[in-house]
């Protein structure tokens, strides 16, 4: 039979309440009887009951997460780093995935929020009052979006794609393509912001293409229009429209990077896999997605005068898919 707080009571020669107290509110309890609580309470094995916890805390235990595409191993490398940290927190994970549709990335929110105690929301594609407004409804930390008041983990997309183009440069990359992700995108427009201040300081000349599906049927679209542009060097806005690009300049007989050179941004696993290994910038996946629960967690507990905006650094990682241009 499973153990119950009364057998853990009996153990420990006090009373239910003492033991209540002692798991959900310790500073309630001295120090001496908390341990003689735990002791039994590991003797035993006994795992509280989440919802019975909940009654007396006021909380559920489980946080949210929504991403915008699970099937983009950006977001799974999230939420495992996620569910780890809140693994080690004894919270449980709801996961959706709003397939890149703000309007169910709200009602995810609004559905989660009954039914855990805050969540995280991942590279949302929300208009900033619709954030506000999903942020009413419970305990919210953003991932990937910058906004006053609600807190945030953020990674330096500006700082890493400045990084791409000095990489370029420094190559003798004179005419070069972007190819934009989603127009709503957060990190777009912070990849953006690093990209343009690095095309003003070295004046180099840039074609603006897109946007494009973030997937890898919009890097084979947009790899004919970068061609066309006649450039030297594409800036793909991640690593999996980068291996579009690729596969599509494979197909017509165009050489990477002899040819034209190649760039993505994430540093998935693929990047390193494929051939010629992919030149990109490597964010910290694992690091935000532990972060982004730490602020959930202190956001939880806080009085809500502090918003913290923690920023992770990326790092160039120069590979085979780069190398100056033959003309």
């Amino acid at each position: 039979m499973a153990v119950t707080i009364r057998d853990v009571a009996r153990r420990a020669h006090v009373s239910v309440a003492t033991v209540s107290r002692a798991l959900t509110s310790p500073e309630l309890v001295r120090p001496e009887t908390r341990s003689r609580v735990l002791a039994a309470a590991s003797d035993l094995g006994y795992q509280p009951n989440r919802a019975a916890r909940g009654l007396i805390t006021g909380k559920t235990g489980n946080i949210g997460i929504v991403v915008p595409d699970l099937d983009n191993p950006f977001f799974t490398g999230v939420l495992k780093a996620v569910q780890a940290r809140a693994m080690q927190a004894d919270y449980a994970v709801f996961v959706a995935d709003s397939d890149e549709d703000p309007v169910a990335e709200a009602k995810l929110v609004h559905a989660m929020a009954k039914q855990v105690d805050g969540v995280v929301l991942c590279a949302p594609g929300l208009e900033d009052s619709q954030v506000y407004e999903v942020a009413g409804a419970t305990s919210l930390v953003l991932l990937n979006r910058r906004l006053p008041g609600v807190p945030a983990a953020l990674m330096d997309s500006a700082g890493g794609m400045h990084a791409v183009v000095d990489h370029l440069v420094a190559l003798g990359h004179q005419r070069i393509a972007y190819l934009n992700g989603p127009r709503t995108s957060w990190s777009n427009q912070e990849r953006r912001r690093g990209l343009l201040s690095a095309v003003a300081q070295h004046k180099v000349d840039l074609v603006d293409l897109g946007p494009f599906a973030p997937r890898y049927e919009g890097g084979l679209q947009a790899a004919d229009l970068a061609v066309a542009a006649d450039t030297t060097a594409i800036i793909a806005y991640n690593d999996i429209m980068a291996l579009g690009v690729l596969a599509r300049l494979r197909d017509r007989g165009i050489s990477v990077p002899g040819d034209v050179s190649v760039t993505g941004f994430d540093d998935l696993t693929y990047a390193a896999l494929c051939s010629p290994a992919l030149t990109t910038v490597a964010m910290p996946v694992a690091s935000a997605g532990r972060t982004a629960v730490n602020l959930l967690l202190d956001w939880l507990d806080s009085d809500n005068t502090d918003v913290p905006h923690v920023v992770l650094e990326t790092q160039l990682i120069v590979r085979g898919t780069t190398t100056p241009p033959r003309r």
